[in-house]
């Protein structure tokens, strides 16, 4: 298995490993920064640098309990046991940390399960099981007053029993957190909003930046799509 570096410090672009498995898929490292596709956030992309040159790591996916950086077709694979660099594409992933972060905030202000979602760059959504659309104007200006208070996030961790026993603490309907581990990550906007997650962050709700709410959706009859965007 991968050390997963990007759990404990979402904020690490690069790191040395060693490779570990290669494949016409991928190859696998004893270790990471690069986080795999899951729970509606994107995997990352960037660059290997290997002892026969640069290659561009196009994905990042998980692969039997651990993690496939996937390059770019028709480049020259490192060789299992070479020591080995990679690096983020920066700009991309933080731009998924501030917008998963805004996506927990959206979670806090609407009372209603969470039935689907994605992470984007720009554009993200979030489904909500709820009888009607909520206020489109009321609900941006909600939003971008919990992001101006510039909340704390942190990070903490739980055993699959002290979940069982917070069934409330899990908010989604059609992702469960992941669980075998031995413990489970939760996310904390302070004062905010507490759920397991996975995925990436900012340190403050500040650092998000402005967002608005773009169009919100009728996918059912009560699933109700939120789009939110960087307002920039």
């Amino acid at each position: 298995m991968s050390e997963e570096l990007f759990r404990e410090d979402a904020y690490l672009k690069s790191c040395e490993a060693i490779v570990t498995a290669v494949s016409e898929a991928g190859i696998e490292l004893d270790r990471t920064v690069f986080y795999p596709s899951g729970g509606g956030q994107p995997g990352d992309i960037g660059v290997l640098h290997a002892p026969n040159g640069d290659v561009a790591i196009v994905d990042t996916r998980k692969a039997d309990g651990s993690i496939l950086h996937v390059l770019a077709e028709g480049e020259a694979l490192p060789n299992v046991g070479d020591k080995v660099s990679i690096e983020l594409d920066w700009q991309r992933r933080h731009k998924h940390m501030r917008m998963h972060t805004a996506m927990h905030l959206l979670c806090s202000l609407v009372e209603g399960d969470v039935t689907g979602g994605q992470v984007g760059a720009s554009k993200s959504r979030l489904d909500f099981n709820i009888p009607q659309k909520p206020d489109k104007e009321a609900l941006g200006a909600a939003l971008m007053k919990i992001i101006e208070e510039d909340h704390p996030v942190t990070h903490s961790w739980i055993s699959d029993e002290e979940l069982d026993a917070q069934p409330d603490l899990v908010r989604t309907m059609s992702v469960q957190p992941p669980r075998g581990s031995g413990r489970i990550r939760i996310i904390d906007v302070q004062g905010v909003d507490l759920q397991p997650c996975g995925g990436t962050h900012v340190k403050a709700t500040g650092e998000i930046g402005r967002v608005r709410i773009g169009k919100i959706e009728n996918k059912g009859k009560q699933n109700r799509r939120i789009n939110i965007l960087f307002d920039e």
